[in-house]
């Protein structure tokens, strides 16, 4: 069963920067195709970031060119670096499995994380 574990969430100040981590288990990590999404209160959940087996990356227009996707095979986790934080970037973050290609539209993925709070005051 697949199994993904978000960590690295918190409170920062607008300009500050965090780096979520989603550790995971129970498949073929190198072989997956996943990504990050995010969901304010009151709002969807949206897709942020994605990265397939191939390191092929999609973005958000909304925080491209300031957050970064990456993973580590040998450690099984997925990354999000997030820079320049802005206080519309609050919400909770959810780490997901399960796509075919980078693609940051959330029907493609089936497995997902319990999530981590970001949290940007101005």
């Amino acid at each position: 069963q697949v199994q993904l574990v978000e960590s690295g969430g918190g409170s920062v100040q607008a300009g500050g920067s965090l780096r979520l981590s989603c550790a995971a288990s129970g498949y073929t990590y190198s072989g997956y195709c996943m990504g990050w999404f995010h969901q304010a209160p009151g709002k969807e959940r949206e897709g942020v970031a994605a990265i397939d087996s191939h390191g092929s990356t999609s973005y958000a227009d909304s925080v491209k060119g300031r957050f970064t996707i990456s993973k580590d095979n040998a450690k099984n986790t997925l990354y999000l670096q997030m820079n320049s934080l802005k206080p519309e970037d609050t919400a909770m973050y959810y780490c997901a499995a399960g796509c075919r290609i980078a693609t940051t539209d959330i029907v493609s993925f089936g497995y997902w994380g319990q999530g981590t709070q970001v949290t940007v005051s101005s």
